[in-house]
């Protein structure tokens, strides 16, 4: 009883701390942000007519990039959340921290982002390209958390996205002045970041915590909470063309979409393939169809604006789709054995690696890349590549002088911004995992892991029952699976 106590009070000690970071927020908010011109009434060009002098009403910002920003918003909320409800104990868990994080992440996200576009008077204008950005860059850390996912309170989640969101904007930044680099779908900036983040925070959170036979138990899903987990899934591939495209406009939108499309239905025929093949009896595995199908989306993003062509894009998604499925099978149990770092829902296998394969992809692209290829729009897509000389014109009006690199040149930016990430995730994610797993924030009770008894309220006195099956883990196959014996009594 005595120890009840003692959670229910850090729990209530919890929601005194989200309140006030909500009210921080609010305040930081109110001292630095206005509405985009475009969304502003004081702004006289939205009460005249454009001939006038005002906006054309289809040059606002919101009919170019609102369905992009609604297809990304239910990939952050719905997608990601029930994709994490693998575990047959923790659903209550993947889709309500996943809600929480989020929703409190993308405040503190778009004011990041802000913080390096300022205007001239200080203020961050908030349009629906900021909250587009704030809710990619929330994806980093959803896909952060899917590596922690089951040990961590969902305090420690939250201070851990804040130092998160902070370290991915810098890195960001930095690319964007220094690189100048293409990364349309941001599979650098974001799944690799996320990816080699969540992954060192797991590193020290595995050495600090000692997880029992019983506990690792609860790790394991169920029929149902496999079949919740496919709803994400489906959710996140349908929408995936929209993620690695809402930035765009024009003749790059409309590839990134194509290239894409056809990424993902290839690195989903292939991981069906694999899976079967490395699976024992040759039977699919739910863990690979739940995320190795989406490794295309992952592997195709920063070459989705570039010329790969269509058969191109399936290789790309092909190539994606083998190496995740091998990743489940071979790798990560070699990571967790070895190197003793967990990775609970294998983002190494799904953003990490094919978020490699999307980086030497862009390299490779980029020192192909020429005028024959792209015409003047090549200076659009790689900026530093234009001449310093190049100016618009009447037929060219978006033309800007650049660096004068040349393609090889370029790769080799591309390169160096991988390299980068890598280096800033894995470093930040270290001092981060010290963080989170110091007393100070440290408050997942020891018989909590891959539970939702110790924060959620839970109605029933039991669990709902669930079929009697041992079904797979990351590191772990289904051997086989019987169906279960009818008895019939004969009728009288």
């Amino acid at each position: 009883m005595k120890q009840l106590d003692v959670y229910s009070i850090a729990r209530c000690e919890h929601s005194v701390i989200i309140v006030f970071l909500q009210l921080i927020l609010i305040s930081v908010f109110l001292v630095c942000t206005i509405y985009d011109v475009q969304a502003d009434a004081s702004e006289t060009r939205n009460s005249l007519h454009y001939v006038y002098g005002g906006f054309k009403p289809e040059s606002n910002s919101i009919y170019k990039f609102y369905n992009m920003f609604q297809d990304v918003h239910v990939m952050i909320f719905v997608g990601f959340g029930f994709l994490m409800t693998f575990m047959k104990r923790y659903g209550f868990s993947a889709v309500g921290f996943n809600f929480l994080v989020a929703a409190l992440l993308v405040q503190w996200a778009i004011l990041c982002n802000g913080f390096y576009h300022m205007d001239e008077n200080y203020k961050i204008p908030i349009s629906i390209v900021s909250l587009l950005k704030g809710d990619v860059a929330v994806a980093t850390v959803l896909i952060s958390m899917g590596a922690v996912l089951g040990r961590t309170s969902h305090m420690q989640l939250i201070f851990m996205g804040l130092l998160e969101i902070a370290f991915f904007s810098f890195n960001e930044y930095i690319a964007a002045k220094f690189f100048i680099v293409t990364d349309a779908g941001d599979s650098m900036f974001v799944h690799a970041f996320g990816a080699y983040f969540g992954l060192a925070v797991s590193f020290v959170l595995t050495r600090k915590q000692k997880l029992t036979d019983e506990e690792r138990s609860m790790e394991a899903s169920s029929y149902m909470s496999d079949m919740f987990a496919m709803i994400g899934t489906v959710f996140l591939w349908a929408f995936w063309p929209s993620f690695n495209s809402a930035e765009l406009e024009g003749d790059a939108q409309h590839r990134a979409i194509i290239n894409t499309y056809l990424s993902l239905t290839a690195s989903c025929v292939v991981a069906y393939a694999f899976s079967s093949a490395f699976t024992p009896h040759h039977k699919f595995d739910m863990v690979h169809i739940q995320n190795s199908t989406l490794a295309g989306g992952v592997s195709i993003g920063t070459m989705a604006n570039l010329m790969v062509q269509p058969f191109g894009a399936l290789i790309i998604g092909s190539m994606a789709g083998v190496l995740s499925v091998i990743g489940y099978c071979f790798i990560t149990p070699w990571v967790d054995n070895k190197l003793k770092v967990k990775d609970t829902c294998g983002v190494h296998n799904l953003h990490g690696m094919p978020a490699l394969l999307a980086g030497a992809g862009g390299a490779l692209f980029a020192f192909l890349a020429s005028e024959d290829s792209y015409k003047m729009g090549l200076y659009q897509i790689f900026p530093a590549m234009a001449s310093p000389d190049l100016k618009a014109t009447d037929e060219y009006p978006l033309l800007e002088g650049g660096l004068g690199r040349t393609s090889a040149q370029q790769a080799g930016y591309q390169l160096a911004a991988l390299g980068c990430t890598l280096g800033i995730a894995i470093v930040s994610g270290l001092f981060t995992g010290l963080f989170v797993s110091s007393p100070l924030t440290s408050g997942q009770s020891r018989n909590g892991a891959y539970k939702d008894d110790p924060c959620w309220l839970i109605h029933e006195h039991e669990h709902p029952t669930e079929l009697p099956l041992k079904v797979s883990t990351v590191s772990e196959h289904v051997t086989d699976i019987h169906p279960p014996t009818i008895v019939t009594t004969p009728q009288i």
